[in-house]
């Protein structure tokens, strides 16, 4: 598709959301600076460079920075202070993180920057929305930031390229900065007064973490209903506890739109129909009362997702510069806000998991007529579907000690100065490690349900369902005899990861709603 016939986002005068930025990113959406916005960064500039060549003492334009905010700084440094700090604060390890989230990083920089408190140049915002446009992407560390003051080691490595240093990412391969730039015919920039702080103070790094919470755990919520449902009805569950006179009556919203999808879901099926007059009075919790659990992760899902969209729409930068007589050294860059949620989001992920493999081993349990123990009929000599279940619990055990809250932690920094952290950044990126833990766990729960629902054969699910249960047999045979299995578990969370579930019970969820898309 030509850029020109993309739609558009203007940044620094629309409001970001996650999907937005996720669209500028994967080239869906065209950024762009609108004139007035440039007009606002160059007077936020312009006041900087008042300052810096005044009398007036101001925290990060003519001071030094955390504990050395006393030590002043003549205007001849005040370039080589910004420039020594990106480089003395560029100090995080580990592996580099996803290309995708340095891109986030600096397309949330670019909108953040251009509200016009930064005191940052035209010049070097428009740098970074060219890295942004050529897919020239810095390699940033994964470790080291303790969210607040913001993300400081990874945007100074994201941003070191701006003067010659560091590596980035270019046409598939890792590379050195000056290589790129003179294959530009670029040259570095000088950082002007505050510029290097207002690069490195900020959320960014928390934040694009976030957005892809936001994206990847509503697919595994709705994933995670659809495969629920698949297996209350190969377990001939009721369908009751999902009436909806019931939840009128608690009426969570997450819990009411959990039900109503099932009920929707389960809606003309054979098997449901085939007991409907059983004399079983009511089911275990982890099928009866997936609306109340499922339901709080949707809830904590759309908090995150509130939340989120108010930081990214936001000055997380230090000292914040309303005027060349008005700044203020405040503490916008403090992760906290941000921190608490993807707590919150890694227990609601880690919950979906942990009641997903009590309906795993209700499966295999055998109590349901018509369905063999551990889900065939031949055992014995067969072990069946007795081992991947031991998967999802060492899954779900790994996921309850990720879930001790990094937000719950704080080692104070900067010689006392820092003295409370977030540690948002820690919390955000072991939020994404349980999420692809319980994004395996469900897709084994899919692999169970398409199983059980085997053997009501001929009889067929609701509609919905169905479709997701042939389109899985299409590509994973039934299971009648022992056999390697890791290769359809694979299969099973692609199914998952992919977003497939999600296209097949397309109907369910595309009505308009707080749940319905991010």
């Amino acid at each position: 598709m030509e850029k020109h016939t993309l739609p558009t986002f203007n940044y620094g005068e629309d409001q970001l959301t996650a999907s937005l930025a996720l669209g500028i990113a994967r080239g869906e959406i065209q950024g762009i600076i609108p004139e007035n916005v440039e007009r606002k960064i160059s007077a936020s500039a312009q006041a900087v460079e008042h300052i810096a060549a005044s009398d007036r003492i101001v925290y990060g334009i003519n001071t030094g920075f955390g504990p050395l905010c006393t030590s002043v700084i003549s205007p001849s440094q005040t370039a080589k202070l910004q420039e020594n700090l990106l480089k003395s604060h560029a100090v995080g390890v580990g592996k580099p993180i996803a290309k995708e989230l340095a891109k986030l990083m600096m397309i949330l920089k670019v909108h953040a920057l251009a509200q016009g408190f930064s005191g940052i140049r035209m010049e070097t915002v428009s740098r970074i929305f060219w890295m942004i446009e050529q897919d020239i992407i810095p390699v940033v560390p994964r470790q080291g930031s303790v969210g607040a003051s913001g993300d400081l080691a990874p945007l100074s490595h994201l941003f070191l390229p701006l003067i010659g240093c560091g590596e980035v990412f270019y046409e598939g391969k890792k590379k050195p900065t000056l290589e790129i730039l003179s294959q530009f015919d670029l040259q570095p920039l000088s950082l002007g007064p505050k510029e290097g702080l207002a690069l490195i103070n900020g959320t960014q790094f928390m934040a694009a973490h976030g957005i892809w919470i936001v994206e990847k755990l509503h697919r595994l919520l709705h994933s995670a209903t659809v495969t629920s449902a698949l297996m209350l009805d190969g377990l001939m569950a009721s369908a009751k506890p999902f009436s909806p006179e019931l939840h009128q009556l608690r009426p969570h919203s997450g819990a009411i739109y959990v039900a109503k999808g099932i009920s929707n879901l389960l809606e003309g099926s054979e098997i449901l129909a085939s007991h409907a007059d059983c004399t079983r009075v009511q089911d275990p919790y982890s099928l009866r009362c997936i609306p109340q659990v499922h339901g709080a992760s949707f809830n904590a899902w759309l908090h995150l997702k509130e939340t989120l969209e108010v930081e990214i729409n936001s000055v997380t930068d230090n000292p914040v510069v309303f005027d060349e007589h008005h700044s203020i050294s405040g503490g916008h860059f403090h992760g906290q806000p941000i921190a608490l949620v993807f707590d919150y989001a890694c227990l609601a992920a880690a919950e979906l998991g942990n009641i997903a493999d009590r309906r795993i081993y209700l499966s295999i349990e055998g109590d349901t007529p018509g369905v063999p123990k551990l889900l065939l009929k031949e055992t014995g000599l067969n072990s069946g579907l007795m081992i991947p279940q031991y998967t999802t619990a060492a899954l779900v055990s790994e996921n309850k000690g990720l879930c001790f809250p990094s937000s719950a932690d704080s080692i104070p920094t900067s010689l006392g100065q820092e003295d409370h952290v977030s540690m948002g950044s820690i919390g955000a990126r072991k939020a994404l490690r349980v999420i692809k833990n319980v994004e395996q766990i469900i897709g084994i729960e899919l692999f169970y349900a398409v199983q059980a629902l085997d053997f009501h054969q001929p009889k067929k699910s609701g509609y919905l369902l169905q479709r997701v249960y042939e389109s899985v047999r299409q590509q994973i045979p039934s299971v009648t005899q022992d056999r390697e299995m890791s290769g359809d578990l694979a299969k099973a969370t692609e199914f998952v990861c992919s977003g497939k579930i999600l296209e097949l019970a397309e109907s369910l969820f595309s009505k308009p709603g707080p749940f319905s898309q991010f």
